[in-house]
């Protein structure tokens, strides 16, 4: 072997302590506390505003559009912000710093439309910080210690989210008021979201404090030293598309969008509906924009790199796809309607501004504060039974738990009795937060680490523009308006996923037969 390859041997990515993966993943601590706050309060906040329950969905299109833009820029900025700071960490500061601000302001808006423009805020904040959390685990971490570094990162989601649901509840418990005063959100709320602004900066800071980041020339040497010992990524390298190609697809995307726009129109499809048809038509422009600089003789910017990565994503990643979209359907159902569907169907309300309604929402916080400490628990047992059953196995099946979870709703009588449904649902949360990364994180170059974690939040990003687009539309016209029966849709959705996961490729280096994934 020549030296060359003996220096790059030598830089393999050592190995980290427990404490240290803890140190790295607790910011999303404080990520997953505002995320909570959100989404167990957002569509309460809206109500307590003034919004029906019929346009809750719409106002949530904040986030998912935000997200859509967000992700990928954030992804291959961070990629390539080789600064004195470090890769990641300027883009957990600046997120966290926003976050904080929106958390601060949402529940203090004097106007419906003005909370709803907040959280598009907190929503885009929370993404500044978030993509480039979960690139930091590939970045840092040793092919075999990512799914440690994944499931650390759930545990911390997992007890955010435990305290960003209770809290409302806490400080109602502690003698704060919970009644809506002249229609203006509840002191519990607006307490608890002050609170979670600080819980974003502090452990954003801790993070980046004790955390420091590889060079650009570390990187290099440990992607090195995998390929000097025959391991490679699933993933070809950028792709060398021709005009025509993004020209065919540019028109294809851009009269696809445009008829769903007419037929939106045409027969009076629910408005929600036009985000879905627009994307399309610019999708089909980015990729028009695209060829034209192809024509001027192929100049390249940071548009133009995003759009290449997207159409050269790795086989596994388009596999995973599938499976992330159908989990999240399920997730995003629950966020948006389980308060109005446990005020309803349990507490015998539909008036936001009744104490009943505010006594319903602290108990969803509840309820959710329990899905959230079950993943967290979870977390530290993932790891041991993908090593038995295998990832894919492993996953699937914690998706049909949680499917089980979301049906049970039409099952029980008594709010109570809904802690079981989120025990199952708790399951698949710490699964879907660990397992598809863990799987991916393998399968991509680590210089664009960034960059295809923003782009496989895609399929994170799309469920939920379909979910705000067409489920109202599900819910009056197929469901008599009955919101609980809105989670058999949920379940639906996640035991989609659970099949899906059987069409994913198991071989994570494909030309290399010794070297095969952990499932």
């Amino acid at each position: 072997m020549n030296t060359d390859n003996n220096i790059a041997q030598g830089m393999n990515k050592p190995t980290l302590s427990l404490v240290q993966i803890a140190n790295m993943a607790i910011g999303f601590f404080g990520i997953q506390m505002a995320f909570s706050l959100q989404g167990a309060n957002a569509s309460r906040i809206f109500q307590t505003l003034g919004s029906d329950v019929e346009s809750l969905a719409i106002y949530w299109l904040a986030g998912p559009l935000t997200g859509l833009v967000v992700q990928p820029l954030v992804g291959h900025f961070s990629d390539n912000a080789w600064t004195r700071f470090g890769r990641r960490r300027p883009f957990f500061v600046a997120g966290a710093i926003w976050a904080a601000v929106a958390l601060t302001f949402m529940p203090n808006a004097p106007s419906l439309w003005i909370a709803v423009a907040s959280l598009w805020v907190l929503d885009a904040s929370i993404n500044v910080s978030m993509e480039p959390f979960r690139a930091f685990v590939g970045d840092k971490l040793p092919e075999q210690q990512r799914t440690i570094g994944f499931a650390m990162q759930t545990f911390f989601i997992g007890v955010g989210g435990v305290l960003g649901s209770w809290l409302p509840q806490i400080l109602t418990w502690s003698g704060v008021s919970n009644e809506v005063i002249n229609g203006r959100v509840p002191d519990n709320v607006v307490y608890a979201f002050a609170i979670g602004a600080a819980a974003v900066i502090i452990t954003i800071a801790w993070t980046v404090v004790t955390t420091g980041e590889y060079s650009r020339e570390e990187v290099k040497a440990f992607e090195a030293a995998d390929a000097a010992k025959g391991k490679k990524d699933d993933y070809a390298g950028p792709v060398d598309r021709s005009v025509s190609f993004y020209n065919l697809w540019g028109a294809v995307t851009i009269v696809g969008g445009l008829l769903l726009i007419f037929l939106i129109i045409d027969r009076s499809w629910e408005e929600e509906l036009y985000v879905i048809g627009g994307g399309f038509a610019v999708l089909g422009v980015l990729f028009f924009i695209r060829s034209i600089l192809m024509g001027l003789g192929g100049k390249q910017n940071f548009l133009t790199h995003i759009i290449d990565d997207l159409v050269a994503m790795p086989p596994i990643m388009k596999q995973l796809a599938v499976v992330q979209f159908f989990s999240w359907v399920g997730f995003f159902v629950m966020w948006i309607f389980t308060t109005p569907a446990v005020a309803e169907n349990y507490f015998g309300t539909t008036d936001a501004g009744s104490g009943t309604y505010q006594d319903a929402g602290d108990w969803v916080g509840i309820m959710f504060g329990v899905y959230s400490l079950v993943s967290a628990a979870y977390a530290f047992v993932l790891p041991v039974i993908a090593g038995k059953l295998g990832l894919r196995l492993t996953h699937a099946v914690n998706l049909l738990v949680g499917a089980a979870g979301f049906a049970s709703y039409v099952l029980f009588s008594h709010p109570d009795m809904l802690i079981l449904s989120m025990i199952c649902v708790g399951v698949a949360w710490a699964s879907v937060l660990t397992m598809p990364y863990a799987i991916l994180s393998n399968g991509i170059p680590p210089l664009k680490m960034g960059v295809y974690m923003g782009i496989f939040n895609f399929f994170i990003v799309l469920p939920q523009l379909v979910v705000a687009s067409i489920m109202s539309t599900i819910l009056k016209n197929l469901l008599g308006g009955d919101t609980i029966l809105i989670f058999l849709v949920g379940a639906f959705s996640l035991c989609l996923a659970a099949i899906s996961l059987f069409f994913v490729n198991s071989t994570r280096h494909k030309w290399d037969p010794d070297y095969v994934a952990q499932d």
